[in-house]
Order: structure tokens, then C-alpha cells, then sequence
């Protein structure tokens, strides 16, 4: 009879383990193209070991005996590994500082193009439509939301969030620099708020993975906050060349508060425009 893992705390591998989350993010990247070997291993293992458990299997290779042969359990996989920590106007200074310094400098721009990386369900994407509307700049500017899972940019498309978390996301926008009240912005019923379609007419989400896929544009901003502390420093180096390369000269790169453009490879060039709030300008190539 086959032992059910039940105990909550396990939390890290054991040398056998990692073995065998090896072989099932091989077994993911040869079948299926989704490439997660270069994720930080703990975060990524730990994930791996609650959907063991959660799908009641005793080892790791028994989880990938199922996820090489039935598409619902790869697509929980998927869905596991899928970072989507986030909410509206998260790290409130951050918005303060792209409107008060970098917005200026846009509104020289016939056409502003930007590209939120690793949307998750899209509380940034929107927080930034508001906010390039309420500065007269949203009717020239694009915003491109990408994301990995399929079932998170479904539901960003949407623009309804849970209604519970509205009051955590208007102290945010007031936080921000907001400059209206944030409840003109969406209607309710007893479960939702739903964003005007109007902040959706300028936006287009698509699937990209980081990991795997190449640049699709040039930009004139691209976000990507809080999603490279789940790489390792290859896949951090990697991205980082494909966000210099699709990043116009004099563009502009915000990360998130953990994260850091030291150790980039060669050749890249950043100005710290920002330095507390992680926003950094792109160099024009002499």
C-alpha cells in the first residue's frame, strides 16, 4: 500500500527530492516548452511538494507520472507555479515617484508605450491606466500586459476584483497621489467591483513567458515588480537582457522594491533615475 504524504510542515526537499523535482522540470521544459529550471529552487520546490500532497501522491515522480499524461493535473502545476502576488497601487511611493518624475518626460512622447511584465490578474495594470488617464496621457498610450498563465490574464481581462479588497486598494490610490474619488472608477454588485470599460480600450494582455519567449515591441516603460526574486542569477541576467533590448533609448524600467539591477551582464546601461523606488533610465547608445 503506497504512503500518503499528510504532514503540513514539510516544507523543504530532502537531497532525494531535489533529484526529482530535476527531473520533473526537465520532464516539462523536453514535453511541453515550459521552462522553471531557472527558479529560485526553494521557492519553486516548495510549491512542487504542496501540490504533492495536494493531489494525495506519495513522490515527486509519482507527480510526475501525472503530469506527464493527465492535462489537469500539469495545468494545477501551472497554475502553482504562477506568482501572483499583488493588488492595487502595491508599494504606494513607487506610483508617487513614476507620476511626480517620470510622467513629465513622457508627455514629450508622441506615443507611450508600456509593458507590464509578469501582470499576474492585472491590480498594476489597471492602477497605471488610472493613473496615465487621470495625467491626460491614457488616450496615446498602449499598455501591454503579459503573463504566463493563461487562467491569471483571463481573469485580469476582466477588470473585476474582489469587493472585500476595495478598501485596501482605495488607501492605496489615495496613498498614490490619487486625484479623484476611486469609487468613480468602478460600479459594484454584492461580490465584485467592476473597472470601467473605458480603462480597457487602450489595453492588450497576451500570454509571454519570460523564460522562454523573446522581445515583441520597444517600449517607452516596462514594470516588472516583484517577479525576478523568484530567478536564479542566470534567468535574472537572461530577462534582464531581453528588458535593455526591448526598452527604447531614454526608456524606463521599474522593479520592485526587493530587487536590484546589480550583476547584470555586460553592456547594459542604466541611469538611477529613482533609486529608492527602483526606477531606472536607460542609457541612449553612443
Amino acid at each position: 500500500m503506497k504512503q500518503i504524504v499528510t504532514d503540513t510542515n514539510l516544507l523543504e526537499p530532502n537531497e532525494l527530492q531535489e533529484i526529482e523535482i530535476n527531473l520533473l522540470l526537465e520532464g516539462l521544459y523536453q514535453l511541453y516548452g515550459y521552462d522553471f529550471r531557472g527558479y529560485v529552487r526553494g521557492s519553486i520546490g516548495r510549491r512542487i511538494l504542496n501540490r504533492m500532497k495536494a493531489e494525495r501522491l506519495p513522490t515527486i515522480t509519482a507527480l510526475l507520472e501525472k503530469v506527464l499524461h493527465e492535462p489537469g493535473v500539469l495545468e494545477r502545476l501551472l497554475n502553482d507555479f504562477s506568482i501572483r502576488m499583488t493588488e492595487m497601487y502595491r508599494d504606494p511611493p513607487f506610483f508617487v515617484a513614476f507620476r511626480n518624475e517620470v510622467v513629465p518626460l513622457l508627455r514629450e512622447l508622441p506615443e507611450i508605450r508600456i509593458w507590464h511584465a509578469g501582470c499576474a490578474t492585472g491590480e498594476e495594470v489597471y492602477s497605471m491606466a488610472i493613473l496615465m488617464q487621470e495625467e491626460g496621457l491614457y488616450g496615446k498610450t498602449r499598455i501591454y500586459a503579459t503573463d504566463m498563465n493563461e487562467k491569471a490574464l483571463m481573469a485580469a481581462q476582466k477588470g473585476a476584483f474582489p469587493l472585500k479588497k476595495m478598501q485596501q486598494y482605495t488607501k492605496n490610490y489615495l496613498k498614490a497621489g490619487g486625484k479623484m474619488a476611486f469609487s468613480e472608477y468602478y460600479n459594484t454588485d454584492h461580490q465584485f467591483a467592476y473597472f470601467s470599460p473605458s480603462l480597457n480600450e487602450n489595453l492588450t494582455f497576451a500570454q509571454h513567458n519570460l523564460v522562454s519567449d523573446s522581445s515583441f515591441n520597444e517600449f517607452h516603460v516596462i514594470l516588472c515588480r516583484n517577479v525576478m526574486i523568484y530567478f536564479d542569477n542566470t534567468l535574472q541576467q537572461q530577462v534582464h537582457s531581453l528588458f535593455y533590448d526591448s526598452l527604447a533609448d531614454g526608456g524606463f524600467i521599474g522593479l520592485g522594491s526587493k530587487e536590484s539591477i546589480l550583476g547584470m551582464p555586460k553592456g547594459i546601461k542604466y541611469a538611477e533615475f529613482n533609486s529608492s523606488e527602483k526606477i531606472y533610465r536607460k542609457k541612449a547608445d553612443v
